[in-house]
């Protein structure tokens, strides 16, 4: 028995080594099918869309995308949120590489007229949603609700109002011990709709920013800003970093818990953002026919003073039909039906007379040199 024991190990160890051997070579296999994998065909009569763009919107894109799916399995839909900035880039698609191109992009600051003339095959901005951009803080030892006027907010991402306890802070918030600490404050690095929207009202409310700065999606901020990538990272970073105060969308404060200040508007009223205030801000508004509207600072005592909607980027014609349906049915349902997810999420419904121009922008999409019938047009 004794002489068999050696063989017997050596054999063990000969077997666990094939194992091994072989179960690695699986592993690399599937590795290296991976790429093959993404490229892979899709189901007969099925269709990939793919989208870049606004993180604001993502968290209601997400639901929509899915929920969408649920009831049309053979679309298939991959959104990268990257930004405004960069999902107009890639929706123009000059200079970009041919996986990054996409067949609509999403953006919170609309397209300029130099961007829409860049776009191979026309462009149309369609506004899907909308929603407050808020100032989200992070005080721990702050009791009750802060108050910020609109000198104040404006002084504060001008690098002027550097302490928590300054005069013009303390004015609004009698009462409020506020903390005698350096505010550190918490920006975007890339380019963002946000960032438009949030520089667009303080554009409209202050001349010393509207001189220095004016609105824009990047902005180099004065003082030592803390920097992040997207809502998320933002929200993320005011989260875990104390006397910070950062503009975020609504949605992403919301989503992690973070405390919003109550912004003075143009009525000299102090508003905390939530559907109904961001709802009055924009009932007001005025939609012209190529539906790029800001609403930079909104009249209404109710009125939340910064708000934005929020824009598919879609093309006024495109290769095939079969793409052309798919876009038009999908934003159709993200239009109609899709709009009751809106306020669960922190977003705000567009208004009945923005959708109606919206779903008239989706009729025009055309395949080529002819127009495009609708999915339901040609169900039976």
């Amino acid at each position: 028995m004794t002489s068999k024991k050696p063989h017997l190990n050596l054999s063990l160890r000969i077997v666990l080594a094939l194992v091994v051997v072989t179960f690695t070579a699986i592993l690399a296999g599937c590795s290296r099918s991976k790429p093959q994998e993404a490229q892979a065909t899709l189901p007969p009569g099925s269709i990939l869309l793919t989208g870049a763009g606004a993180t604001f919107p993502s968290v209601l894109y997400n639901r929509w995308f899915t929920v969408y799916r649920d009831s049309h399995p053979n679309t298939f839909i991959k959104y990268a949120a990257v930004g405004s900035g960069e999902g107009v880039r890639r929706f123009i698609g000059t200079n970009v590489a041919e996986e990054e191109k996409v067949d609509f992009g999403a953006s919170d600051s609309a397209m300029s007229d130099a961007e829409i003339a860049r776009a191979d095959q026309g462009a149309l901005m369609v506004p899907l949603t909308a929603g407050c951009v808020v100032l989200a803080y992070n005080l721990p030892d702050v009791q009750g609700e802060l108050k910020l006027s609109r000198k104040a907010y404006t002084g504060i991402f001008l690098g002027e109002i550097k302490q928590w306890n300054d005069p013009v802070i303390a004015q609004s918030n009698p009462g409020v011990k506020l903390p005698n600490r350096t505010i550190a404050l918490v920006v975007r690095q890339d380019g963002s709709g946000t960032t438009f929207a949030f520089t667009k009202n303080l554009d409209a409310v202050s001349e010393k920013w509207r001189s220095q700065f004016g609105p824009a999606t990047l902005v180099n901020w004065p003082g030592n800003a803390m920097r992040a990538k997207g809502n998320e990272g933002v929200a993320g970073l005011i989260g875990k970093s104390e006397d910070s105060i950062g503009y975020v969308g609504y949605e992403f404060a919301r989503k992690i818990g973070l405390a919003t200040a109550a912004l003075e508007n143009k009525e000299g009223k102090f508003v905390k953002p939530s559907e109904e205030s961001c709802q009055a801000a924009l009932a007001a508004a005025e939609i012209p026919t190529n539906l790029r509207v800001f609403v930079s600072d909104p009249s209404g005592a109710t009125s939340y003073p910064i708000v934005t909607f929020s824009w598919v980027l879609l093309r006024k014609s495109y290769e095939n039909a079969e793409t052309a349906n798919a876009v038009r049915d999908l934003f159709r349902w993200c239009l109609q039906d899709g709009q009751s997810y809106s306020a669960q999420l922190g977003y705000v419904p567009v208004p009945n007379s923005v959708s109606e121009k919206a779903l008239a922008a989706l009729d025009s999409i055309k395949s080529g040199a002819k127009s495009v019938r609708l999915k339901s047009e040609t169900r039976t």
